[in-house]
């Protein structure tokens, strides 16, 4: 980012206000998210270790398939935004809509895909034979609520983009709520077993997406936006889509990558991986948080023809996104004794993670400024030069990662070549943000 005068004291606290407000919501919506899976997993458990196998198959491939559509968000927020910065909410509601049309066209064919070849898809991943029956059963009934999953995707992207993230949060907590309650009356209330925890999911998504297409139909109607598909629409919203998919695939092929890597220093070292990444995806959510913020503003500065608004705000999260990584990093620090028996009374697993997680705490602003400034690119739809700068991360780390079984060091140099794989990323976003060539301006990019 190049030098600009000082900024006022008044516009930063301005700055820190509208960063707070979306932030914050926006951190509890995405913590309730993974709950889902764990009242699942804790209903689920008591039937039996099969059927908890099974449920853990088919629901590592249901959140893989949230985090491959995850652009659904991403892409929305930024092109509503804009729009909203533009000052035509009429435009940013209709392109809200683009945005979950394609959601639902994207979930029919993932059901058509899933109901027919849920079995070898199990299969596929690993499940044992007595785990892939529940799996199979688990995976067709959730896939049902797939297209409901992604509209709440494309819904959300819609309400960051016109600056609302408290509603995502109550209706991420109220989801969560209903999640576990349909769950436990479906799976013993009812006798279902695992076919009612998956139906009590299905039943909780479209119930989330309900509640999503009822604000956005009011919004709609009050504006005059039209709720028709549009091809056109439709296509452009797939099309700024795709680059953010080649992104978040880069990225999953980075985790799968240390997972893999992790598996091949020993049962210690997986365990003790498990855990780090556990503890990294929390703290992701805190600084991702940050960045859905950066998507809002930074949209809306642009749509509305304020570059300097843009550079501002984009100086201001980068140093929230640093100080945050800093506080982030002492806490991994100070709290690593405590937070360790949590998850294991392995003095081997423990003694595998100790210095890993030191690795962990020095990466945290790193990874603070990296969220942001990733924030910050998507807001101002800069989707193809992430994709790039992913994918050259990706070259980057894959090589060093496979080194590691070989030349030795363990967990922590596995978690070394995380770090240098955050650092890359660090690299490609800051030249990026400095260039300034992400800053345009208009409704449209």
């Amino acid at each position: 980012m190049t030098q600009a005068p000082a900024v006022p004291p008044a516009t930063r606290r301005r700055h820190d206000r509208e960063i707070v407000t979306l932030a914050v919501p926006a951190f509890g919506a995405l913590v309730a998210e993974p709950l889902f899976v764990m009242a699942d997993s804790a209903i689920v458990g008591h039937l039996g270790t099969s059927q908890l196998a099974g449920l853990g198959v088919a629901s590592a491939l249901l959140t893989t398939a949230v985090s491959v559509f995850v652009f659904l968000a991403y892409a929305t927020t930024a092109a509503v935004a804009r729009r909203v910065g533009a000052g035509d909410l009429r435009a940013a509601l209709r392109q809200g809509m683009d945005g979950i049309w394609l959601a639902l066209f994207l979930g029919a064919g993932v059901i058509a895909v899933v109901l027919p070849l849920a079995p070898g898809i199990v299969t596929l991943f690993g499940a044992s034979a007595t785990a892939a029956p529940y799996a199979t059963t688990y995976l067709r009934i959730s896939s049902l609520g797939i297209p409901a999953m992604l509209a709440v995707l494309a819904a959300t992207g819609l309400l960051r983009g016109l600056q609302n993230t408290r509603t995502p949060l109550y209706v991420a907590v109220a989801g969560f709520i209903a999640n576990a309650a349909l769950n436990a009356g479906l799976v013993y209330g009812a006798g279902l077993g695992i076919a009612g925890s998956a139906w009590g999911t299905v039943i909780a998504q479209c119930g989330m997406a309900a509640v999503y297409l009822g604000v956005v139909v009011r919004g709609a109607r009050r504006h005059h936006a039209s709720l028709r598909p549009d091809l056109a629409g439709i296509r452009a919203s797939a099309q700024a889509g795709v680059p953010l998919l080649v992104r978040t695939l880069s990225l999953r092929a980075i985790l799968m990558i240390a997972t893999a890597m992790a598996a091949r220093l020993g049962d210690a070292d997986i365990a003790a991986h498990q855990i780090i990444l556990s503890l990294w995806s929390l703290m992701a959510f805190a600084l991702d948080a940050i960045a859905i913020a950066g998507q809002a503003i930074i949209g809306r500065y642009l749509g509305a023809g304020d570059a300097q608004g843009a550079r501002e705000t984009c100086r201001r999260m980068v140093r929230w996104g640093l100080a945050t990584g800093v506080v982030l990093g002492l806490i991994v620090v100070v709290a690593r004794p405590l937070f360790l028996p949590l998850f294991t009374s392995d003095s081997v697993v423990k003694d595998a993670a100790l210095p890993a997680l030191l690795m962990v705490a020095l990466s945290q602003p790193v990874c603070g400024i990296v969220f942001v400034l990733d924030g910050v690119l998507m807001g101002a739809g800069d989707g193809p030069y992430l994709a790039r700068a992913m994918v050259l991360t990706l070259a980057v780390f894959a090589p060093v990662a496979l080194l590691v079984p070989t030349l030795g060091g363990g967990l922590t140099a596995l978690w070394g070549a995380m770090t240098l794989m955050m650092t890359v990323r660090l690299l490609t976003l800051w030249l990026r943000a400095r260039s300034g060539h992400w800053i345009v301006t208009g409704a449209t990019r």
